[in-house]
């Protein structure tokens, strides 16, 4: 029997499919679909919110899941992580649980929400933030639009956000970060004793973190004089050492190395200019660490 694998519908969902794309899982989903087609027979997917994806795996309705560490906190699901995945919506990077307030607000910290009233979408989560700081406030729960409700409607918000921009847009500002968050792939307890399934979301987890660890690295390919493939190999970092070939000409040797993406335009000139030739950047599908 395929493992039933929960995908996440919404914020998630185009990033997840990209990178189960890149490591080699072809999703496709219907425009009105909730049970996506995948490219292979030991998968079977369900398209659903983040937000209720670790209480399913917890209930074994869903034997695996990709979902946010927060959801996974805000539930209090028990279930096994199998693999941190960092990536969110717009980036690699976590996202973060914030309280935000009105720019013209009193309120500088969380002692000063004492009393007041609250909205969020992770109710749990932002109860167990107050009561870390042994304050009592009115905590509600929100159905969307949250940044607009402030100062109208509630004195506070605890939002996520990447980048804080639509707060910034809706006039708001961060007084306390509540709970970083990254994406998660977890299992069912039962189903990871399950040596099939637990083989089959290992594998999915390695694909998956080769996947991601790709998106930050490059492969850099070049000839290199033989009198000058010290100095080259030297500017070259790498995961162990960069691989050296000889050529045809016993003059030349072709070297190769997998590089963070970062860096390539600081030591490509290095490279040229240590005598390196035929310099090629290519992008990585996966990079198994």
């Amino acid at each position: 029997m395929p493992v039933i694998l929960g995908l996440p519908k919404g914020s998630l969902q185009e990033a997840t499919c990209n990178m189960m794309k890149k490591a080699g899982f072809a999703v496709s989903v219907g425009s009105r679909s909730y049970m996506p087609s995948v490219d292979d027979e030991g998968l079977s997917c369900r398209l659903i919110r983040a937000q209720e994806i670790s209480r399913y795996v917890e209930l074994g309705v869903l034997e695996a899941g990709i979902t946010g560490y927060d959801w996974i906190y805000e539930n209090n699901s028990d279930v096994v992580e199998v693999a941190e995945l960092i990536y969110a919506k717009q980036g690699m990077r976590p996202v973060r649980w914030v309280v935000a307030v009105p720019n013209e607000s009193s309120i500088k910290g969380p002692k000063d929400l004492m009393g007041k009233r609250i909205a969020t979408e992770a109710v749990g989560l932002t109860k167990r933030y107050l009561a870390k700081h042994g304050v009592e406030a009115d905590v509600e729960f929100s159905w969307g639009a949250t940044e607009v409700k402030a100062p109208e409607l509630v004195d506070a918000i605890v939002e996520l956000t990447e980048t804080g921009s639509s707060l910034r847009a809706n006039n708001l500002r961060i007084v306390d970060v509540v709970l970083e968050s990254t994406t998660r792939l977890i299992a069912n307890k039962k189903a990871w004793m399950d040596p099939v399934k637990r083989a089959k979301i290992e594998q999915l987890a390695l694909l998956l973190g080769g996947a991601l660890a790709a998106e930050s690295r490059v492969l850099l390919k070049m000839n290199a004089p033989a009198r000058s493939l010290d100095a080259i190999t030297a500017i070259l970092p790498a995961l162990h050492a960069p691989t050296v070939m000889p050529l045809s000409d016993p003059k030349w040797h072709a070297v190769e190395s997998v590089v963070e993406e970062k860096v390539v335009r600081d030591i490509i000139p290095q490279l040229r200019q240590a005598g390196a030739e035929g310099i090629i950047e290519l992008p990585l599908n996966k990079v198994i660490i």
